[in-house]
């Protein structure tokens, strides 16, 4: 999930092991920062209204902002990466080195390849990233930012091929219309039935296509949307749980929190006292 960086932060790194059949529960996009993957271990399809393409271990992966997209598994492989959020601020000196066209350019080819030495390099860098950041450090943001400038330009320089094989997106019209209906009315009260009417499509037709393309029904759907925006909103809020329940679509704190346990094994209150402890001190 491409949840937002933390207030005051201009770099974030994490390194994050799933299990294989690990997919991004609905469609999402960033709205503040670039991403940059490294894929460590598995094998991961990337999907957007556009276009789909896949990722292997060993590969680079970028993501612009306001990029519609879902992440889905491959393989049975163990699924392990480091992902790199960063806004655009903190890419300004190699920008203003390189050119305006720099970054939008390297974001264009979504996946790069890589050489077994150059892996080695990479896997080092990402590493490092992650020991600096979690440091808390006064001095940590500067040198994250000198070496989120190596990654990029090492990536730039050093990776082979033509990228990322295209090919046409899985998703329906149907479905990018209904989805983007959702992602605009997701604390409203909803039903297939009344949305299908307003697109133009039938219920039965759409509640076929959510199965077929998404692997869940529009309910299920629904509520993993809300509940993502309940997840920002807990961190990055300190608005009641009543509140929250009310502006993400749930009639209620009670309800909210019991839909929040059956999808995440914990309270909402936990979730953000989990979520602001585990920020390192420097951004808390």
């Amino acid at each position: 999930m491409p949840e937002k960086l933390p207030a005051g932060v201009e770099i974030s790194i994490s390194r994050r092991s799933l299990p294989s059949d690990y997919k991004m529960p609905t469609m999402d996009m960033s709205t503040d920062h670039y991403s940059v993957g490294f894929l460590v271990s598995g094998d991961r399809r990337t999907i957007t209204a556009q276009q789909s393409y896949d990722a292997h271990a060993g590969d680079v992966s970028m993501m612009p902002p306001y990029v519609y997209h879902r992440t889905v598994s491959l393989s049975t492989a163990p699924y392990e990466s480091f992902l790199v959020k960063f806004s655009p601020r903190a890419a300004e000196p190699l920008v203003a080195l390189m050119g305006p066209a720099y970054l939008s350019e390297l974001m264009e080819q979504k996946i790069h390849h890589f050489s077994s030495m150059i892996q080695v390099k990479l896997l080092a860098l990402f590493e490092d990233m992650v020991a600096v950041y979690s440091s808390g450090a006064p001095y940590s943001s500067l040198i994250l930012q000198g070496q989120l400038l190596r990654l990029l330009t090492l990536i730039h320089e050093e990776h082979t091929g033509h990228g990322a094989d295209y090919f046409p997106s899985q998703l329906s019209r149907a479905i990018i219309d209904t989805l983007a209906r959702i992602e605009q009315q997701y604390a409203e009260e909803l039903r297939l039935s009344t949305l299908a009417e307003s697109l133009g499509y039938s219920q039965a037709h759409l509640s076929r296509l959510f199965r077929q393309q998404l692997g869940s029904s529009f309910t299920e759907y629904l509520t993993q949307v809300r509940l993502r925006h309940v997840c920002d909103m807990l961190i990055h809020t300190d608005r009641s749980i009543s509140d929250i329940a009310l502006a993400c679509g749930f009639c209620n704190g009670d309800y909210l929190s019991a839909r929040f346990h059956a999808g995440f094994g914990m309270s909402p209150r936990e979730f953000r006292r989990q979520a602001r402890m585990s920020a390192p001190s420097h951004i808390q």
